[in-house]
């Protein structure tokens, strides 16, 4: 019973962050794009792999990084210059990550367009 409770307590989590955020509303339209291009391009199970992991390294990231977000604003309501280096710091760790997936991206997928043009 704990078990069940803790995974909807995560599944609840997710709904929320997909329902409110704006990022992960972004973020989750581009895996569909990817995932869409993955099947119409015939990836192979290693690119699916690489392309799966990079969803989830993004979107995970982004998840804490709304979540550092929050707790922070709950802490402290006006501008701080620490709680400001917290917020930049999870941000780039976002920005990071999107920057290495689409550079995957890009490896996986610009051949298999080439030779789809020529």
């Amino acid at each position: 019973m704990k078990l069940f409770k803790s995974f909807t307590y995560a599944f609840q989590g997710v709904y929320t962050f997909f329902s409110r955020d704006s990022n992960g509303k972004l973020e989750l339209c581009f895996a569909a794009i990817a995932i869409a291009t993955g099947f119409i391009l015939h990836i192979s199970n290693t690119e699916w792999i690489a392309v799966l992991l990079c969803i989830a390294m993004v979107i995970s990231l982004e998840m804490i990084n709304a979540s550092i977000e929050k707790l922070c604003d709950m802490v402290e309501h006006n501008f701080h210059p620490a709680i400001k280096i917290i917020k930049d710091i999870a941000a780039g760790a976002v920005l990071v990550s999107a920057v290495v997936s689409l550079i995957i991206g890009l490896i996986i997928f610009l051949p298999k367009i080439f030779i789809q043009l020529k």
